[in-house]
């Protein structure tokens, strides 16, 4: 692909990039804001990442039939036309209050970004010589923790700009007819940013679909010498992976999206605490740039990964141990030590596994329902003591992805 083709058609890819972490990173807000419109508890809060990411879980392998059938071009298009048709399911939700049609759209939209997902990252590869993939998944991967900072910072302004004494009004009154009216008022102003965003996914659907990007080819191939009566079980470190990666994005999602919770639990002002989600995506991007300057030219990925583990199990006893300020740095600063782990965990639950290799990333891509799943667990047990002791979860999510990155990756069948 000549150097034109190439530049537009990152211009394009990096365009869904940024749309994956608009999208995404959203939930930090919608989250204690659904908590208030709709009157939940913090485990039925905890569904909204639920809804959201199980729908990787449930699209996967879907994803990759739908693209044969459709091409990748296509697919992106209609994942986009999926996603809008979610974001405008926001519309009768807020009018109704009714917590599950946000969940219905919620859902959609993790259904739309997964084909999204599954379409866009091959292009990443293609769209340049090979060796320099690394360099344009970085700028993929900037793309989407920039549109998630944006996003936080932009929409919470629309959301919750002004609304301190109508959140404490609500609060505090005792009168049925008031409340519900003042829960309705809120409710309503999430309607025109996700008229806008329905729009926005629409334009970007109408964009790609004339962008007419190359298709592309699948040339998996078996490798020389590959045993090719091995079944997909027959490779252990694989599984282990699998729920390496599924703990990882549960450990993510705490970090990021039930942070603005905690913050106001420490006593962050609750303006400030709803901006808290974008200064884990920063911590987030500058663990990603010092992972792409120092590894593998310095430490290895292994070894970056049992560090960055090593790190992310001391600020957990910090963030536990300590209130306020502190505490909520703590939480921050675990998404830097997040950074490592996906690029990590990933290569080495694929190496050597020949023809099974596409099957296995898409098993790979199902347990980001760890996104969905962990955060229920974090949920009941901050309903039935806190925020803060609901974050001890995380060890089980460390030292078991400590034991892939120490043992697991090199477990194999004899």
């Amino acid at each position: 692909m000549d150097t034109k083709k190439s530049t537009y058609g990152i211009f394009i890819i990096g365009s869904l990039f940024f749309v994956f972490g608009f999208v995404t990173w959203l939930n930090s807000l919608l989250i204690p804001f659904l908590k208030t419109a709709c009157q939940l508890t913090d485990f039925q809060s905890t569904f909204v990442t639920f809804a959201f990411y199980i729908s990787y879980f449930v699209m996967s392998i879907p994803s990759a039939m739908i693209l044969k059938r459709t091409g990748y071009g296509n697919g992106m298009a209609l994942g986009l036309v999926i996603m809008a048709i979610g974001a405008a399911f926001f519309i009768p939700a807020a009018m109704s209050r009714n917590y599950i049609v946000f969940l219905i759209g919620l859902f959609a939209q993790g259904v739309g970004l997964s084909l999204l997902q599954t379409a866009s990252n091959p292009y990443v590869t293609i769209l340049g010589p090979v060796e320099t993939a690394a360099r344009r998944m970085s700028i993929m991967g900037i793309c989407n923790k920039v549109a998630g900072m944006i996003g936080i910072v932009v929409l919470s302004s629309v959301l919750f700009g002004g609304t301190e004494q109508l959140n404490e009004t609500i609060l505090h009154t005792d009168d049925i007819v008031l409340k519900n009216n003042l829960l309705q008022q809120l409710s309503n102003q999430i309607i025109l940013p996700y008229i806008i965003i329905t729009f926005m996914l629409i334009a970007l659907f109408v964009f790609v679909k004339a962008s007419h990007l190359p298709e592309i080819q699948d040339d998996s191939k078996e490798q020389e010498g590959e045993d090719t009566n091995k079944s997909i079980f027959s490779y252990p470190y694989l599984w282990f992976g699998i729920f390496a990666i599924f703990f990882y994005v549960g450990a993510e999602v705490l970090a990021i999206d039930y942070l603005p919770n905690f913050g106001k639990y420490c006593g962050i002002d609750e303006a400030v605490a709803r901006k808290l989600g974008a200064f884990s995506l920063v911590a987030l991007v500058v663990g990603y740039l010092l992972g792409i300057v120092f590894v593998p030219k310095v430490v290895s990925q292994r070894l970056a990964l049992i560090i960055q583990l090593l790190l992310a199990i001391i600020l957990t006893v910090v963030a536990l141990s300590t209130s306020g300020i502190i505490a909520v740095v703590a939480v921050i600063c675990l998404s830097f030590a997040h950074a490592i782990m996906w690029p990590a965990i990933w290569p080495l639950s694929i190496h050597d596994l020949g023809r099974h290799t596409q099957l296995a990333s898409a098993l790979l891509v199902m347990a980001i329902a760890g996104g969905a799943l962990i955060p229920l667990v974090y949920g009941k047990i901050s309903d039935m003591a806190n925020p803060q002791i609901a974050y001890s979860i995380l060890f089980v999510s460390y030292i078991y992805i400590l034991f892939f990155a120490t043992i697991g990756y090199k477990i194999k069948k004899k």
